[in-house]
């Protein structure tokens, strides 16, 4: 293996349903990856094999060097930040927000008995600060607004410094401000060299950061298209995607789509 992932034929089957048909796609530790796709497409299962979450039904998933099914996944996933709907869940309420992100060191959700040293409080400050929650270390999660959980999320996901770092649809439930303000902090992280590889899954192409370099369309547990976001991402690629006749725009580093209203024809 060579790239952060590598994917080669991977299919997932669950009930009798392919939620993922003969995937095969590599990331290379220095991109930046969109996953686009409709509801029912495939994203989050897709996340979940590059997460070591799950194992394919069949093919071969690579991750970090290591094989799933032939490698310790608990020692693989410290080394993969995640963010997501289902991990936001499992955070207690009553979690103070500075224990929400400790407690990343050791791939753990809710403080227990473990002890973390300064140095530990100190990156967990730091990484608040750096995303503009820092005041909230106080806090308690469940006080938080939706933006500002999403924040605290990212922040525990850099927590243990990962090679990876996964984030299942960042702004949804956010309103127009908190997603734009979501939208420049990732836009600042992927143009970070020293930032991990970043996949991030998303609905909507106005959610991809200025910075990202790649796209991956998925409709029906089936890849559309794969490669260079400025190449890939075409309007008859993301139409096919979503099953829609689309227009898509590219002003200013950032993605705008919109239904293709047909013409009306004078008498």
């Amino acid at each position: 293996m060579t790239g952060v992932i590598e994917l080669a034929d991977v299919s997932v089957v669950r009930g009798g349903q392919a939620l993922l048909d003969g995937i095969t796609w590599t990331v290379e530790d220095d991109e930046r990856w969109v996953i686009l796709g409709p509801n029912g497409a495939g994203k989050t299962t897709l996340l979940q094999i590059v997460s070591a979450h799950m194992h394919p039904t069949s093919g071969t998933a690579g991750v970090l060097n290591e094989v799933l099914g032939t490698c310790d996944v608990f020692e693989l996933r410290p080394r993969i930040g995640l963010t997501s709907a289902a991990l936001a869940n499992q955070i207690p309420n009553a979690e103070l927000v500075r224990d929400v992100v400790v407690s990343a060191a050791y791939a753990i959700v809710g403080r227990w008995r473990e002890r973390y040293d300064g140095l530990d409080h100190e990156r967990a400050q730091q990484l608040l600060a750096e995303l503009g929650v820092g005041r909230l270390s106080q806090r308690t999660f469940g006080t938080l607004s939706e933006g500002e959980r999403k924040r605290v999320q990212i922040a525990r996901a850099l927590m243990a410094d990962p090679e990876l770092l996964l984030m299942d649809e960042p702004a949804a439930g956010l309103d127009l401000a908190g997603r734009e303000d979501l939208v420049a902090t990732l836009s600042l992280l992927a143009i970070d060299e020293f930032a991990p590889t970043t996949v991030l899954v998303s609905h909507h192409v106005e959610e991809i950061p200025p910075g990202f370099t790649h796209v991956l369309l998925l409709r029906g547990g089936r890849l559309v298209a794969a490669g260079p976001l400025e190449t890939t991402l075409t309007a008859d690629a993301l139409s096919y995607t979503f099953g829609m006749n689309l227009v898509l725009d590219h002003t200013d580093g950032r993605w705008h789509a919109r239904r293709r209203v047909p013409a009306h024809r004078s008498g």
